[in-house]
């Protein structure tokens, strides 16, 4: 009798207490109990590991204790050395701005920066230069992405550390143009970050990797991290790093080669998954412990709010973190070198967070696969179909914010552009660089990722914003995608004609050698001008095995000085010269000498041919 009264009063009591019984039944918010999580993550990643990724280190965060920290693979395939735990380091790539931008808040904090006031008022008088638009660029534009800076590659980083230069100095042999106006679009920018870095510097009066190193490392307790790799004290983490590997194919991997960041706070911090840890844990709301990188809380909450949306039905961006349309709102960032990836998740209302580092350049079945296993998608309420707008609309080709537009790489953007087909009246299928993904439409011109390969997890929820329908951007929390400004019709024949070109001049001097052959059989020399004609081929084959040696050489490693492709922009120039003054001499001298029709028309083909190839080498840049 006792017995039934105790289990009816304690059914009766359970409401009263639910996190008593219930605590630890799903503890990541995606629904996987805790318990379960170790086998979850060691058969998920057992499907890539060794075959599509080289190698992982992993820690999952709740309740700001680790409820997992593992790591899985090699950091040397060729030794088999297996990657060990809480001492492996690893490249963490673009996940070091977060850290750039907490050295941000702290000294808005204390009153040293406005996120609101014109950065030139920080920097030294002129220190940008290539500046389109008069509008004032605030703090919060270098956070957001949103400063309008083209993209820019070289003197990023370099492959010998001897190539270094000091933080201010990189910067202004690597500054970009200004391509947007200040505010407008989203264009994901390393030099953006590196400047806000470098205010950081002046305003302290501190090397900025001596600050993170002091109010940031130090009060985390990092003990395994550093800003710096290059710095004396760093011997044992240098000892401790893994091999960054490419993959190749399935189960092959090649040695990546070595990087040294120039503009170093964007993407250069080395260290653990465990150290990473730890910065997630201070991030999360503070109920009874002081929080370690602020004096205020609000700093916290003001760091972690919305600073950028193009749309309230679609994440953007929280200084600096991307927000995540998760099952729970989240904060995170990716980190690509050319050796390894990562990803940097946190869940504050869950108190819940997972780091992902891998010695693998640009990984993304792990890295993004199963934080989003992890963290959950957040269930939709769709608007009734009859009010979503149609997605015929949307088709079309559109390239990224993030693009380079001076020089010769701007090419790159038209030949990877992002592709929208409507599937039906409300889904798409977007395509990027071979990959695919299927989105649906929740609330009029927002799309939310159905499915599709995990390099669209990022930016798994899409807004396109249109002018009386035309679409103007395709917004992402990361980088902005504008419509494609050049046809392509257009793009299709300046392609036909780039391949005739490089044929012609491949083929045409041993046409030449056999026109001369059949001339000197006849007795019919035409010095004066197949001299000219000669070197005008000449000049033309130059003109292909040079830019060939470009693009090759870009292909095998874009991380290069400006300096070192300067050779080949000043041979385009020299060429150039020696076409013209061999196009003169020949109409200067046509009148004196015999030619038979087919050497006049081949000639006259030739000059065509030289003039067509340097008009599209003027129109892709490739003088700059």
């Amino acid at each position: 009798m006792y017995k039934k009264l105790f289990l009816l009063l304690l059914i009766a009591l359970i409401p009263l207490f639910p996190q008593t019984l219930y605590a630890n039944e799903y503890e990541t918010p995606s629904g996987i109990p805790l318990s379960e999580v170790e086998d979850y993550v060691d058969d998920y990643v057992s499907d890539y590991i060794g075959k599509t990724t080289a190698g992982a280190s992993i820690v999952i965060v709740k309740n700001n204790e680790i409820v997992l920290s593992k790591e899985y693979g090699f950091g040397d395939i060729e030794n088999q050395v297996k990657i060990d735990s809480g001492t492996s380091i690893f490249e963490w790539g673009s996940i070091s701005k977060l850290f750039v931008w907490v050295s941000v808040m702290q000294l808005v904090e204390q009153g040293k920066i406005n996120l609101d006031e014109d950065i030139r008022n920080y920097l030294p008088n002129g220190f940008i230069k290539h500046l389109k638009y008069d509008d004032p660029i605030t703090m919060l534009d270098l956070m957001n992405h949103t400063a309008g800076f083209e993209e820019r590659i070289f003197d990023l980083g370099y492959a010998n550390a001897n190539q270094l230069k000091p933080l201010d100095v990189g910067l202004q042999i690597a500054e970009p143009n200004q391509i947007y106006r200040p505010g407008e679009v989203v264009a994901y920018s390393n030099y953006s970050t590196s400047l806000a870095a470098y205010i950081v510097q002046l305003i302290t009066d501190q090397d900025f990797n001596e600050y993170v190193e002091e109010h940031i490392f130090q009060r985390l307790g990092f003990s395994d991290s550093t800003a710096y790799l290059l710095s004396e004290s760093n011997e044992q983490i240098i000892k401790n790093k893994v091999n960054g590997y490419e993959l190749v194919d399935k189960g092959k991997f090649e040695r990546s080669t070595e990087y040294y960041m120039s503009l170093y706070p964007s993407g250069a911090i080395n260290g653990t998954a465990q150290d990473l840890a730890k910065f997630s844990n201070a991030l999360m709301p503070q109920s009874q412990n002081k929080n370690v990188l602020f004096e205020n809380e609000d700093t916290l909450k003001k760091l972690l709010s919305q600073s950028h949306s193009a749309n309230e039905h679609a994440p953007g961006i929280a200084h600096g973190f991307w927000e995540y349309d998760g099952t729970y709102k989240g904060f995170t960032h990716g980190g690509n070198t050319n050796s390894f990836s990562s990803n940097f998740h946190i869940v504050p209302e869950e108190n819940f967070s997972v780091i992902i580092l891998t010695n693998q350049a640009s990984e993304l079945d792990i890295s993004y696969g199963l934080v989003k296993e992890l963290v959950g998608e957040k269930e939709q309420h769709t608007v009734s179909s009859s009010h979503l707008p149609s997605s015929k609309s949307l088709e079309g080709k559109y390239i990224s914010a993030r693009r380079i537009e001076s020089g010769f790489l701007n090419l790159y953007a038209y030949l990877v552009p992002l592709t929208v087909t409507s599937i039906n009246e409300k889904e798409i299928e977007v395509s990027l660089a071979g990959a695919t993904a299927v989105y649906t439409q929740t609330y009029p011109d927002v799309y939310k990722m159905k499915n599709g390969h995990p390099l669209f997890i990022p930016t798994s929820v899409l807004y396109f914003s249109n002018d009386d329908g035309d679409i103007k951007q395709v917004h992402t929390s990361i980088s902005d995608y504008l419509p494609m400004d050049k046809s392509p019709y257009w793009l299709t024949i300046n392609a036909i004609l780039a391949v005739y070109c490089f044929l012609f001049f491949i083929l045409s001097p041993f046409v030449l050698i056999i026109s001369n052959i059949l001339s000197r059989k006849r007795k019919k020399q035409s010095l004066k001008i197949r001299k000219w004609i000669y070197l005008l081929n000449f000049a033309g084959a130059a003109f292909v095995l040079n830019v060939s040696l470009l693009i090759i050489r870009m292909l095998r490693n874009i991380d290069r000085a400006y300096t070192e492709v300067l050779p080949h922009i000043v041979t385009n120039y020299i060429l150039t010269i020696i076409s013209s003054i061999s196009i003169a001499f020949f109409l200067i001298n046509i009148k004196q000498d015999k030619t038979t029709k087919f050497q006049f028309y081949l000639y006259l083909l030739t000059i065509i041919s030289i003039i067509l190839l340097i008009s599209l080498l003027i129109t892709w840049q490739f003088y700059s």
